[in-house]
């Protein structure tokens, strides 16, 4: 049986199914909804999109635009696959089906790794603004606080973690509608106290490409992993009333929410704020825009939103590699133990995901200029190797469930395949962009070395598995 003619998990009798029937289904669609929304709205876009407009100017919203309809593209895709086969894994699920174990093995445990470290360092972020708060308090005490009250959510029912993200998101959301619209009513000059800007910081120093295509490529890079998030939304669709209803609806609304989110942020940001104006970095440009404004403690504002986008990150970066490493073993791929069920909740991975998480932390301690660097640099591309293997499944699985089941293709791919192959070009230029620039080269030579590494292991499972098949 060739690779891409191996049974789909549905119709195995090895577990692989088991995720979506053992797990719980204690998730909203209001829950689906937040979780969409929320996933990728984190301190990457509240502090760190600085550093791509310090890097692009204003051509920021060039790049937040074209990383935009990427993610758009992916997510279309995604969604396509997990209404049509609603799983716990995801994307790990369907590449399995697509082109064998070995792919699940791969993507799945390379995404599982990414999860972890960054609930790491997404309790790194959080305690540092803790301690700012409270001066001379461990960091390292805030991250295991933080760690114990998430581990704590996700080993109880997967309502309570609906719940939490549900308004962590509403939170943020909230947060990024006041600010659009407080910066589109400076910029039209109906703000009270200030004057419309015009075009200036749009046009003004340096121009539009301050730093020409060089800077807008750095800008490109930084908005592409910007967006890394979204993907938990089909993990946790499984878990909810409806799957396939649950991630039609979230998917379709949530794309075009983001890339409004983003883009338009960025847009009000440059149109405001002068993109060579030093706060934007050391600030972050929300800060630096509202402070611009005149706004009365924006920095603690902003701060308190980081914060609640940390902390909101740490719990559905538990909630996805909990998942994800229950699928995981369910088919086979990982330990026993670490996928047994307890009240529909797979609670030794999460407590395997959330002591990595802080092994990860007591690293950046530890070791902050050896070990921890090289869990960055290894972390650093892993989410496109997942969008890699996300349109390589789409691609096989859109034909085979067309022939076996079109039924279930009641989400569809955009102009397919056309937009499909589209997507894998833009992929494998930013792959090659990534080779080009010298600080991302490190961090594409070190995921690959990993995803490498996992596919070897996961082929030669697979080589093992059916030679003692047969």
């Amino acid at each position: 049986m060739s690779r891409t003619t191996a049974p789909a998990p549905a119709d195995r009798k090895d577990g692989a199914n088991a995720p979506a029937e053992g797990l719980s289904h204690g998730l909203k669609q209001r829950h689906l909804s937040m979780i969409a929304l929320g996933g990728v709205i984190g301190a990457g876009l509240f502090v760190g999109s600085g550093a791509g407009i310090a890097a692009a100017g204003p051509s920021i919203v060039i790049a937040y635009a074209i990383s935009g309809v990427l993610v758009m593209l992916v997510m279309r895709m995604l969604g396509e696959m997990s209404a049509a086969n609603p799983a716990s894994g995801s994307f790990s699920v369907h590449a399995e089906r697509a082109f064998g174990s070995w792919a699940g093995f791969t993507s799945g445990w390379a995404f599982w790794f990414l999860l972890c470290v960054a609930v790491g360092l997404e309790g790194i972020g959080a305690a540092k603004i803790m301690t700012g708060w409270f001066p001379g308090s461990p960091e390292w005490a805030w991250v295991a606080l933080f760690m114990v009250v998430f581990c704590a959510t996700n080993l109880a029912a997967v309502k309570n973690f609906g719940e939490f993200e549900f308004w962590f998101a509403a939170l943020k959301v909230g947060a990024i509608v006041l600010f659009l619209g407080i910066g589109v009513l400076a910029i039209v000059g109906v703000l009270p106290g200030t004057d419309a800007p015009g075009t200036t910081n749009l046009n003004g120093d340096g121009g539009f490409f301050p730093h020409g295509s060089e800077g807008l490529i750095v800008g490109l890079l930084a908005s592409v992993f910007a967006y890394g998030g979204l993907e938990t939304v089909t993990i946790a669709a499984a878990e909810s009333e409806h799957p396939v209803q649950g991630v039609a609806k979230a998917v379709r609304t949530a794309m075009w929410r983001i890339a409004l989110f983003y883009i338009g942020s960025m847009a009000v940001i440059v149109t405001l704020v002068p993109w060579d104006d030093k706060a934007v970095v050391e600030k972050g440009p929300y800060v630096a825009a509202l402070d611009h404004l005149g706004i009365p403690a924006a920095g603690q504002i902003m701060n308190v939103v980081v914060l609640v986008a940390l902390l909101s990150a740490m719990n559905a970066n538990i909630y996805g590699a909990s998942r994800m490493a229950g699928s995981l073993v369910a088919r086979g791929q990982g330990p026993k133990a670490l996928g047994r069920l307890y009240g529909g909740v797979p609670r030794p991975a999460v407590l395997v995901s959330c002591v990595v998480g802080f092994g990860c932390v007591l690293l950046s301690y530890w070791s902050p200029d050896k070990a921890f660097i090289w869990l960055l640099n290894t972390i650093g591309a892993i989410i496109l190797v997942v969008w890699f293997f996300i349109a390589a499944s789409q691609l096989v699985l859109r034909r085979r469930t067309e022939r076996e089941a079109p039924e279930k293709l009641v989400v569809r791919m955009w102009a397919f395949p056309v937009l499909t192959w589209v997507a894998l070009a833009g992929m494998a230029a930013v792959f090659v962009l990534m080779a080009r620039e010298e600080g991302t080269r490190v961090q594409l030579y070190s995921t690959g070395g990993l995803t490498l590494a996992l596919a070897v292991v996961g082929f030669v499972r697979q080589r093992t598995a059916a030679a003692r098949a047969s």
